[in-house]
């Protein structure tokens, strides 16, 4: 019999036959042991005794974290909320206990959100849920699939509501590129094509906008093909890629045959336009447009 064994068959027994204050004192002072008794304690999900040993150690962070764990085993979401709430406060790291908060006030929305949501949906009134059902609770979902749900569903909704993306992103310091990606593919999926512009349209003081997008356009590109976005609206993000390798390998990939005629034509690249011209559509406005540049005497060609 392994030694690790021989050790836990023995504190089974103890733990069977001392009282908890003798078999911590005695304990204490066997390190192997305990730790053993620990990871015993752990496997069996004895949580009390556990608590109860780290109490007695003055292991305040663990006796934190093996309190926390308990939340886990707790299915109804108030009684979870309120679990929660009594691990507000714990002797948990700073880092911890920021998580402990924010886990706590998210799922206090999640009610308020689903409770709102599944009335509004059962009423069959709003548009939004009548013409994409709901596949599930948002109950204990994870930050950014509440995000995502809250930038399908309530996407337009003021700051002051619980359920509106600004204000998800405001409570939990959501990182810009995190709230851009996840508003991108939620208003994409709804193929919500201004939303998806104005995300990306940003202001100055002069009053002159600009496109700025903080995950990058490529991304951006890839994000609305995959959503089917229409080739007119791939080929106003695949032009402002700044990379010129990058955006004539996504022009080329999703067949914004303007994008690739246009960008050969200001490298002044006759060989890649011709070899292009092979891949459009005989007799196309893509081929006939190829075929002007490429007859253009106001040009000069590097090849």
């Amino acid at each position: 019999m392994h030694d690790g064994n021989v050790i836990t068959a023995v504190l089974i027994f103890l733990k069977r036959t001392l009282s908890k204050e003798i078999l911590f004192r005695e304990l204490e002072v066997r390190q192997v042991a305990l730790r053993h008794l620990i990871h015993f304690l752990k496997e069996i999900g004895d949580q009390k005794l556990l608590l109860d040993l780290f109490r007695f150690l003055d292991r305040t962070e663990e006796l934190a974290l093996s309190h926390y764990r308990e939340h886990l085993n707790i299915q109804d979401p108030e009684k979870r909320k309120e679990f929660l709430k009594t691990c507000i406060g714990l002797p948990f790291s700073a880092e911890d206990s920021a998580h402990v908060q924010d886990q706590y006030t998210l799922l206090e929305r999640q009610i308020i959100i689903e409770a709102n949501d599944r009335h509004l949906e059962s009423s069959g009134q709003t548009e939004i849920f009548r013409k994409h059902p709901r596949k599930a609770s948002i109950l204990n979902m994870p930050l950014v699939t509440t995000l995502f749900y809250a930038c399908f569903y309530h996407y337009t909704e003021s700051e002051g509501t619980f359920s509106s993306p600004v204000n998800l992103k405001k409570t939990f310091k959501i990182p810009d590129r995190q709230y851009v990606l996840t508003a991108l593919a939620a208003r994409a999926k709804l193929r919500a094509w201004n939303d998806v512009d104005a995300l990306f349209t940003t202001k100055n003081w002069l009053g002159y906008t600009k496109k700025r997008a903080p995950i990058g356009f490529h991304r951006v590109v890839e994000i609305l093909h995959k959503n089917s976005a229409p080739v007119q609206i791939l080929q106003e993000y695949v032009n402002l890629v700044e990379d010129v390798d990058t955006k004539l390998n996504l022009a080329t990939k999703f067949k914004c045959h303007d994008v690739v005629i246009d960008t050969c034509r200001d490298l002044k690249d006759r060989q890649q336009l011709l070899a292009y011209r092979s891949k459009v559509d005989k007799g196309s406005a893509e081929e006939e447009k190829i075929d002007v540049i490429l007859s253009s005497s106001q040009i000069r060609w590097k090849n």
